[in-house]
């Protein structure tokens, strides 16, 4: 932690709302006086509704939680119609190929290709609730399919296209879909990638899906099965017209699946009003976004970041959201500063991994080109480290820009513990204070709350609009997932998984998990999952998956393996390559073991509890400090230890 505080530069811009941290404070006393009628409030001045709610929250299921009960809305009529009248020839989204390829679409053209798109879809027998998958690339396109399912009703679950066939066949399972979109493939750094194959062989064996929506991307040869149809083609023949369905507020917006401490990944199911609120409220109060402003978040639609922050904020709030196909560093280094001065860009939103990686392949890179339309810098998925915080600064920023260090999670919908834009004094590497509404506190398991630098648990005490609402088809997952671990004056609270800090100030700094989770570049993945996935080769005994520091994604994945039978290690190497082939198979190149050790067995309890503790801090080089001598075998520790060596 650093005491270090920077002042945003308030001669850059005043935020409309929070010019000063008096005025978020009064946000902050306006919740705690009135909290549902602040939500109310808030719910009738920024969302458009075909019918007003009965009643703001309904906490009798808790934690059940219903939010503005009875209204009716409809999330692509909040993200397109409503802003036609004043905004039909605005960008909505301003689109580049890996190739340099652009596009843009006005907000009318977005109207009009949703609805195509909406109508396609009513022509397979899509109706409202039913569940589409979308195995999509940054294109256009997966923008108007996510729209195209609100508008209907149909329930989207995106899948990331970086995830493996029996990854991306486990989603469509469990989500029972009837529809998949994807496109025949795509391009990343020059070179084209199929995803079509990856859908087929996913599909083997399964029958809920009648049928798979195909965009010709690439252009290249593609196997064509009986379901499958040429977006293509049919989107030629369809009306522009199509009336928005009328949703309750509490109707399943989407899934997204998320990997969890235990191997099935959970499917985050988010509600319609709620969650589109927050959105807006969010791309409003933390990267201010103006009417005529051009964002930019460099995330994929397969992960929450880019659903909140590329589709559903952007456009609720009614900006102009660039969507890019490449990768930051392709052709060059200077490929986003490039972008960021040609389409005039006012807020970039990255990763910390990202942030990284183009101060080590370009530190000099930004000051070539003209960044002066910048006004916000944001960073996403893990806590930013004090020099990468830096360099985003003083090199990307000009010591001008603030920057919003995010803390959300795919649960939570949109962002919850920030600094806001020319309001909150900074410390590099610290998420700073909750948005007002969210009640975000750390607490031990009894509800106390911890004092300065005190690690405890990272919970949010009271409901918000935007929250999980349950895990698809696992209600009983849900609770024990989020609402069994700590409780507040006798009532379980939204627990995290995260581990916090206050400082001296009140300042939150977030010190990570607590669970079996690793996060690499910003995406979560269970251990339980990866070492499945391991424990497949038919060498391997035992495997305990751990999370290791890296420079550029944060967190690696260290593996510990202990083998059958210990005369293969003659064959490390290509047993290794084997191990991350199952993996890749598996989940996909973001699972990639960055470093293996076989071991002569694992550190476990004497009820057979592997102490994942110990591992994580050898892995990071760290003195054991904790007792060894209850394990089942202390000497495996010391073997370990210089097995790592």
């Amino acid at each position: 932690m650093t005491n270090n505080i920077f002042y945003p530069h308030k001669e850059i811009f005043k935020h409309p709302e929070f010019k000063n941290m008096c005025e978020y404070e009064d946000k902050v006393k306006e919740f705690e006086k009135d909290y549902e009628g602040t939500w109310a409030k808030l719910a009738k001045e920024k969302l458009t509704w075909f019918k007003d709610f009965d009643k703001t929250l309904d906490e009798s299921n808790a934690p059940f939680y219903k939010w503005f009960v009875n209204g009716k809305i409809n999330v692509s009529y909040q993200c397109i119609d409503r802003h036609l009248e004043t905004k039909k020839n605005q960008a909505a989204i301003i689109w580049e190929g890996d190739n340099g390829e652009k596009k843009v679409y006005t907000y009318l053209d977005l109207y009009k290709e949703t609805n195509k798109f909406a109508n396609l879809l009513k022509s397979f027998g899509v109706t409202k609730g039913d569940r589409v998958v979308l195995y999509m690339p940054m294109i256009p396109e997966a923008t108007f399919a996510m729209l195209a399912c609100a508008r209907i009703g149909a329930i989207h679950s995106v899948v990331f296209g970086g995830f493996s066939a029996e990854a991306l066949k486990d989603r469509i399972l469990d989500a029972k879909a009837k529809i998949v979109i994807t496109a025949d493939g795509a391009f990343r750094k020059g070179k084209p990638y199929m995803l079509k194959p990856v859908v087929d062989k996913a599909l083997e064996g399964v029958e809920c899906v009648e049928k798979v929506i195909v965009v010709e991307r690439n252009n290249e040869d593609i196997k064509w099965n009986e379901r499958d149809v040429s977006y293509n083609e049919l989107i030629q023949s369809q009306s522009s017209k199509c009336e928005a369905e009328i949703m309750d507020s509490e109707d399943p917006l989407f899934l997204l699946y998320t990997s969890g401490s235990t191997g099935k990944p959970k499917g985050v199911q988010h509600s319609t009003a709620g969650y589109i609120l927050w959105a807006q409220l969010t791309m409003e109060w933390v990267f201010d976004l103006k009417p005529n402003d051009t964002y930019w978040c460099t995330a994929d639609i397969g992960w929450i970041t880019g659903h909140t922050y590329i589709v559903y904020g952007p456009l609720a709030a009614g900006g102009t959201t660039l969507m890019f196909e490449g990768v930051l560093t392709y052709p060059d280094s200077g490929r986003a500063w490039k972008m960021i001065e040609e389409h005039r860009v006012n807020q970039f939103y990255t990763a910390p991994t990202a942030i990284r990686l183009l101060h080590k392949m370009g530190a000099n890179e930004p000051k070539k080109y003209d960044l002066s339309s910048l006004r916000i810098l944001g960073t996403v998925g893990e806590p930013i480290d004090p020099p990468a915080w830096k360099w985003y600064y003083e090199e990307v920023g000009q010591n001008r820009c603030s920057i919003v260090d995010t803390w959300w999670q795919t649960e939570t919908g949109g962002h919850m513990i920030t600094p806001l834009p020319s309001a909150t004094p900074i410390k590099p590497g610290c998420a700073t204070f909750p948005l007002p509404g969210i009640f975000a506190e750390i607490i031990d398991e009894n509800g106390n709350k911890m004092e300065s630098d005190e690690k405890g648990l990272l919970c949010i005490t009271k409901p918000w609009p935007s929250m999980i609402r349950t895990i698809w088809g696992d209600s009983e997952r849900f609770v024990n997932s989020y609402f069994g671990t700590a409780k507040k004056d006798g009532k379980p609270v939204y627990f995290s998984g995260d581990g916090a800090i206050y400082d001296e100030d009140g300042y939150i700094w977030i010190t990570g998990r607590v669970d079996d989770v690793i996060n690499v570049s910003g995406h979560r993945m269970g251990t339980a999952e990866i070492e499945a996935s391991i424990q497949k080769h038919p060498d391997v005994a035992e495997v305990a998956v751990v999370g290791k520091p890296d420079e550029i994604t944060g967190e690696a994945i260290f593996a510990y393996i202990v083998l059958k039978n210990s005369e293969n290690l003659g064959e490390e190497v290509e047993l290794i390559k084997a191990l991350n082939n199952i993996v890749k198979r598996d989940i996909g190149n973001i699972a990639k073991i960055s470093d293996v050790v076989f071991v002569p067995g694992l550190p476990k309890t004497r009820s057979g509890k592997v102490m994942r503790r110990i591992l994580r801090a050898i892995a990071k080089g760290e003195e054991i400090k904790q007792d060894t001598s209850t394990l089942e075998d202390p000497s495996v520790v010391e073997a370990i230890i210089n097995a790592v060596k």
